[in-house]
């Protein structure tokens, strides 16, 4: 399999990411990111910014991702107050499905599905409506349910390929080489990266990992070129890493190749879905037959009762510490 370029990627960082408040641009992304400079050449190809910005912060650097890295790069360990446990632990995933009838964007709007069964021990919360740049319009409802229940949390986030108004906004604004199309494309995925980071702190959601969910994206579809989706992905993992986050994947083995080919992350941690089919379905797919590109099998995933449900792979329990957060 490829392996991703990804600066510090294979030392994959255990730290907790934070969160606060801070200004936010109109439309609700965070305000542009300080990034590491890059040497750009004069001209760029496929109609992307010649040198843009991504050595040239500005002024307005001081935005929520910035200030939720300030917190990560304090070295906090995850919650150190969740008690190991034997066997398989019961949990949920919910996102705008469970919003209410009629809220969030035209394509992804609230469905009012059903949070997590009681017996539920954690919650993997949506930070997106559907594709990037779109935050979950009720996370804020959900964090509250998560506290006033008293489970555990932990954050997943959809990637999706830009259109070409994105692409041309966020192309130049990052750390990669925006003279060409992939560096644009990566640069992109940091910034939606980011984005999710600024939905965060807005809620006061911590998290010790974020889950990239790798799949296709109904109406907003990724590309036939599965070297250019790649990048987008390899862009989003480096701008959670770059934040202090530890990183893990979403998918399936099909779904993952589909859209990103022989792609690999250096064999992050894996959230395996299993559709609708049932829970012993879902514990084999903490098998190594499973595998989506390399790493470790954490959680399984199977619909029933209309809900996403979730249990943890063997040896998961004895340090959920390290996958999940408790709100206090």
């Amino acid at each position: 399999m490829r392996r991703a370029s990804l600066a510090g990627l294979g030392a994959v960082l255990l730290l907790l990411a934070g969160c606060s408040t801070g200004s936010t641009s109109d439309d609700g992304a965070p305000a542009r990111p300080p990034v590491e400079s890059a040497s750009l050449s004069a001209e760029s190809s496929e109609g992307g910014s010649p040198g843009g910005d991504a050595g040239d912060p500005g002024d307005d650097a001081g935005d929520l991702a910035s200030l939720a890295e300030g917190l990560a790069r304090k070295g906090d360990k995850p919650t150190s107050d969740i008690a190991p446990r034997d066997g398989e632990v019961l949990g949920g995933d919910v996102s705008w499905p469970q919003c209410p009838r009629g809220m969030g964007i035209p394509q992804k709007q609230g469905l009012a599905m059903p949070m997590p069964l009681p017996e539920a021990e954690y919650v993997v919360l949506g930070l997106t409506n559907g594709p990037g740049f779109t935050p979950n319009p009720c996370l804020a409802d959900q964090v509250e349910w998560a506290r006033t229940h008293d489970v555990l949390v932990a954050a997943y986030a959809v990637s999706s390929y830009p259109d070409a108004a994105t692409l041309k906004r966020y192309g130049a604004d990052g750390p990669h080489d925006a003279s060409t199309k992939l560096g644009r494309l990566k640069n992109v995925g940091y910034q939606q990266a980011r984005y999710n980071i600024g939905t965060m702190g807005k809620v006061g959601l911590l998290s010790p990992i974020i889950w990239i969910d790798i799949e296709p994206v109904p109406l907003f579809e990724w590309s036939s070129d599965l070297r250019a989706n790649a990048a987008v992905i390899e862009g989003v993992a480096r701008g959670y890493v770059d934040a202090g986050y530890r990183i893990g994947v979403y998918s399936t083995p099909a779904l993952y190749r589909g859209v990103v080919g022989d792609l690999t992350l250096d064999g992050v941690p894996e959230w395996r879905a299993a559709g609708h089919t049932s829970r012993t379905e879902a514990r084999n797919r903490c098998g190594p037959d499973w595998s989506i590109q390399g790493g470790t099998a954490v959680m399984g995933q199977w619909v029933e009762k209309r809900r996403d449900q979730n249990i943890t792979c063997p040896g998961i329990a004895a340090d959920l510490g390290q996958w999940f957060h408790r709100l206090r």
